[in-house]
């Protein structure tokens, strides 16, 4: 770097504006410095045990990944709003040795939502829990059986309780 380039000055700039122990210029464009960032992190790093064991991959419990997969037909199946307004509680999961039968409730926020997420004659609503199932199996590793139920929580993107309850404020 030359006397009074650009980057010197930069680094005489904030040097005494940050508290920090290395100021180390970087572009993603040329390259620049890139292998000698990376090393300056992982020697900052501070050492400790893992959070979890190696085996462990997931912190989220099988109810969360049911719930997620579930939505996920949603968000595939509805357009607009549908997905946005609604929420998947898992009742009740029971995992047996050769099956995992799970019930699950659709909220959403208005009836005229619910008539559009079961559709027809249930047929919307079957679409989803055939897609959901098939999902499960695939990811659980064995049969499910799935049962689905929608129900109307009055805006419930709008109560603290209700977010609370659905796990997206803390309590």
């Amino acid at each position: 770097m030359a006397k009074g380039s650009q980057i010197e000055d930069k680094i005489a700039y904030w040097k005494p504006l940050v508290n920090a122990k290395e100021i180390i210029p970087v572009s993603a464009h040329s390259g620049l410095n890139t292998d000698l960032l990376l090393q300056k992190i992982k020697e900052y790093l501070p050492s400790h045990p893992g959070y979890y064991s190696k085996d462990e991959l997931t912190d989220k419990s099988e109810r969360f990944f049911s719930s997620e997969i579930i939505r996920e037909k949603i968000f595939m199946n509805y357009d607009q709003e549908i997905p946005y307004s609604s929420e998947v509680g898992i009742e009740a999961f029971k995992e047996e040795e050769k099956i995992i039968r799970i019930r699950a409730t659709i909220y959403v926020e208005r009836d005229s939502q619910k008539g559009i997420l079961i559709g027809k004659g249930g047929s919307s609503l079957k679409k989803v829990g055939i897609e959901a199932r098939k999902s499960m199996e695939e990811f659980f590793g064995k049969q499910v059986f799935l049962e689905t139920h929608v129900k109307v929580a009055d805006n419930w993107r709008k109560q603290k309780l209700k977010l609370r309850h659905f796990g997206y404020l803390d309590n």
